[in-house]
């Protein structure tokens, strides 16, 4: 039984919480990624070093390059709805991921990172040759993170979310595996730890969740009703191009933050808490992250979009108040100095950039629910267009964070993230307001 074909009756909160809990609960176990990695390559050698080539050049051009298969996941849980869909989603996540590895091959391996890394971002000198093993390494990257992604969505469109989390499991115990290797060895430099670790869990997730997927396929997808009408390529292009363009320029975001930071006070010690702040602040996010796959698998059921939305209120209610209780107590100094071994100074720069970002967890919550909504109407536009306000207001902060030239690259970074992150908010609900009028109607003549 899929999601969508659940009788109206039968549609409840528990039935949110249900799908919801193991896609939060993946996401959540996939957001400690980043605090274990931070706490591991603090403890090696040259840690602002390492942490600021990871968190300020390896990982922001590692999703700039995976960014086109990023919204696989939510094209395949709404679109892989019978076979001949599935096929066509899954021939362009084949084509597409070969195309963006080779692009990550030549920009690791050829004159295309200086040009990239010195000319575009200009890192400091000191993190460029560090974060270029790391890409080099991180080559497996976007491939697997497009067959999981793609495989994912199917799981969740045929109610087996569960398998999810399962997956996420997986792959956070190899790459914790892998970086205690590294750290009880302690000669090896910590980007080399880092990368390996994440690029050995994203392989080994994918394996996993190839192999949970195969049942699926065999004996229920086969099987599925054909849907009338049937997805063409031209239907999928017009659906995803504006989802793909959606995630690339929201994650040109990453390097541009960096390429600012890198020009402000203290850009070195900027840039490795950058990663510590931005991987707490994401795993208290990443519950309402969540929440975007489960507005598109349950809004198909009539008489739902009531309780989505009472559950988007609370959830965002619960993420805020988690973030001021970090940042009002000694649980900040805990996990930023015991935790992850901050140097006191860095500590309370930590403290203080989290009541900067505190509308971030609460703001991902909402974009969930209305971007959940204009998924299920396939007028994807409005995403995209929510992500040019997100760059605009994040371009404007940034600038004038360079320009004025007194404030640590920290703060002016996390200011552009809350700013944008609300605009971008705003964008999203004034674009779903059609879609919803729509789903709030047949709720109403469902009910009569």
């Amino acid at each position: 039984m899929t999601l969508s074909s659940l009788p109206s009756g039968s549609f409840s909160t528990r039935s949110i919480i249900r799908t919801w809990w193991p896609l939060a609960a993946s996401w959540v176990l996939m957001a400690l990624e980043a605090p274990a990695l931070s706490a591991i390559v603090a403890r090696l050698a040259d840690p602002e070093v390492n942490l600021a080539a990871y968190s300020g050049i390896v990982f922001p051009l590692a999703l700039i390059i995976e960014s086109p298969i990023i919204m696989l996941l939510a094209a395949s849980t709404t679109l892989s709805k019978d076979w001949a869909s599935f096929v066509k989603v899954r021939h362009f996540m084949t084509r597409t991921s070969i195309i963006l590895t080779a692009l990550h091959f030549l920009i690791a391996f050829t004159p295309l990172y200086d040009l990239t890394v010195k000319g575009l971002i200009g890192a400091p000198q000191q993190i460029i040759e560090p974060a270029r093993i790391g890409l080099m390494i991180m080559m497996p990257w976007t491939w697997s993170i497009a067959y999981r992604r793609f495989h994912q969505g199917v799981l969740i469109r045929f109610n087996r979310s569960r398998e999810v989390g399962a997956g996420t499991v997986i792959r956070l115990v190899t790459n914790g595996a892998v970086l205690l290797i590294g750290y009880r060895i302690g000669t090896i430099p910590g980007i080399v730890v880092a990368t390996s670790a994440v690029a050995t869990g994203v392989i080994c997730e994918a394996v996993y969740i190839g192999w949970r997927t195969r049942p699926v396929l065999d004996n229920q997808l086969k099987f599925a009703p054909t849907v009338d009408p049937p997805l063409t390529f031209k239907a999928f292009i017009e659906f995803y191009v504006p989802l793909a363009m959606t995630s690339l320029l929201m994650l040109l975001a990453q390097p541009i933050g960096s390429a600012a930071i890198s020009r402000m006070p203290q850009p070195v010690e900027s840039l490795a808490i950058w990663l510590v702040v931005t991987s707490l602040i994401f795993l208290i996010r990443s519950l309402g992250v969540a929440y975007n796959e489960v507005v598109v698998a349950l809004l198909d059921v009539p008489q739902s979009a009531l309780s989505l939305r009472n559950f988007a209120t609370a959830l965002s209610l619960l993420v805020t108040a988690l973030i001021v209780a970090i940042a009002a107590t000694p649980l900040a100094a805990w996990w930023f100095g015991d935790v992850l071994a901050l140097a006191p100074p860095l500590v309370e720069l930590a403290r203080l950039g989290l009541w900067i970002a505190l509308p971030i967890p609460a703001t991902s919550v909402l974009q969930s629910w209305y971007q959940g909504t204009i998924l299920y109407s396939r007028q994807t536009r409005g995403i995209s267009e929510s992500v040019v306000v997100y760059l605009v207001v994040s371009g404007i902060v940034l600038i004038a964070g360079v320009i004025w030239g007194k404030t640590p690259g920290l703060f002016v970074g996390l200011m552009a993230f809350s700013a944008s992150m609300v605009g971008q908010t705003a964008w999203l609900w004034f674009r779903s307001r059609p879609a919803m009028r729509s789903v709030w109607a047949r709720d109403a003549a469902s009910a009569n």
